[in-house]
């Protein structure tokens, strides 16, 4: 009578099946991982950008409305509109001392056409007044 020793050709084959299905899952998995790391490191500097820029602008001259834009580096551009701002029911006071709110509405963008990405951003800021 013959004793079996070790494995046959089948269970082999079908250890090596599974290997691979579990080693390809395994690397989606990894793959999924590396990507949300990477779009959560955009967003981060897109936040630093962001608040690089708001911390920034209007420091040293005026605020005025409209919009301007630029690029913070080769990879990310901004666009900022400024636009007086009121509480709702609040008349906004006319003299030409008075001082004024205004919103700042920043955009940084990264990316190019079918896969650019997004971050808006928005605060408020006090102008105005006899100094200005």
């Amino acid at each position: 009578m013959r004793h079996a020793r070790g494995f046959s050709l089948l269970e082999v084959i079908a250890a090596i099946m599974l290997l691979a299905i579990a080693f390809g899952a395994l690397m989606e998995v990894a793959g999924g991982s590396i990507r949300l790391s990477q779009k959560a490191s955009d967003y981060t500097q897109a936040a630093l950008w962001a608040r690089s820029a708001l911390d920034s602008r209007f420091v040293l001259e005026p605020l005025k409305p409209g919009t301007t834009e630029g690029n913070f580096d080769d990879r990310f551009r901004w666009r900022m509109q400024v636009t007086p701002w009121a509480a709702p029911g609040v008349t906004p006071p006319s003299t030409p001392y008075a001082f004024q709110l205004y919103r700042l509405d920043l955009d940084v963008m990264w990316g190019s056409a079918p896969f650019e990405h997004a971050a808006h951003f928005s605060t408020l800021r006090i102008g105005g007044g006899a100094g200005s």
